[in-house]
């Protein structure tokens, strides 16, 4: 069986397309991790989000991304970000809305597999959390998407703070901390807060700010994690740690890893920036 993890494709579904052509993918045997943001900017999210969910959850693995989680406020009425939803009309308006809705807002934050030895988030992790913290932090927010009253969350998603973490959050206040982490996070301060403004590359970045992975004492040095969420940090190699969002919906590349065998053979097709929307806005 090979595993290919695939970094952000955002309604690309020409590109993932092309990038399972290109890596022979057989779903009879093989499985694909999506690390976040299945949808919007791209032209095609409805599709992307059908070929996730006729797949099933044996052959591909999904953790939501800030852009997934816009999708689901909007579709509940809730609409700050406004702006980020001018792509989504494939899904809100298709025939099988409900159904591409209620599959998505099923899916985990956090994906761990201990045979592999690798997890996948979207964005990143607090330095305090270890990959099991991080499970059960997840299975919080899991559980409230998957409740009847799963359109109260984005009521509260909102928000830069609180900054820090402590056992001693409770409320929407925990669990907006959480949904940041896993969904927004780019850098932290030295301290360990989280510095949730400021989206571009490290070698721009504001002082005394540091990039998730590199945090000091951060308690998942030694787990192999994959992650998207980045475009502006591109992919690559940090430790155990690897970056896969090449910016498709930019008109760049889309980027496939493949984690089950040591050698982590990389894998790149080129965006159409005539099919993307917001490619020339880059």
């Amino acid at each position: 069986m090979a595993v290919y993890a695939i970094g952000d494709i955002q309604g690309c579904f020409d590109e993932l397309c092309k990038m399972l052509d290109l890596v022979k993918f057989d779903p009879s045997k093989d499985q694909v991790w999506l690390a976040g943001d299945l949808v919007n900017r791209g032209p095609k999210s409805a599709e992307v989000l059908r070929f996730a969910k006729k797949m099933g959850k044996k052959t591909v693995k999904v953790v939501l991304g800030n852009h997934d989680l816009h999708m689901l406020a909007y579709s509940t009425g809730v609409t700050k970000h406004k702006h980020y939803m001018d792509t989504m009309d494939s899904v809100l308006l298709a025939d099988d809305r409900e159904e591409l809705i209620d599959w998505l807002r099923q899916q985990p934050l956090f994906h761990h597999d201990e045979k592999l030895g690798f997890s996948m988030v979207h964005a990143g992790l607090p330095p305090q959390w270890t990959v099991k913290k991080a499970l059960k932090r997840a299975k919080e927010v899991e559980t409230i998407l998957k409740g009847d009253n799963w359109q109260d969350f984005f009521q509260h998603m909102y928000g830069n703070m609180p900054e820090q973490w402590t056992k001693e959050l409770t409320g929407w206040d925990r669990i907006r901390y959480i949904t940041n982490c896993f969904t927004r996070l780019r850098y932290c301060h030295q301290d360990g807060r989280l510095a949730l403004n400021f989206k571009g590359a490290p070698s721009k970045k504001p002082v005394g700010q540091i990039p998730w992975f590199e945090m000091p004492d951060r308690r998942t040095q030694d787990d192999n994690i994959v992650f998207g969420h980045w475009s502006t940090l591109g992919t690559g190699q940090y430790g155990n740690v690897f970056s896969l969002d090449s910016g498709a919906v930019w008109g760049d590349t889309l980027t496939a890893m493949r984690i089950d065998k040591p050698s982590h053979k990389w894998f790149v097709v080129d965006a159409d920036p005539a099919g993307l929307p917001h490619a020339k806005n880059k």
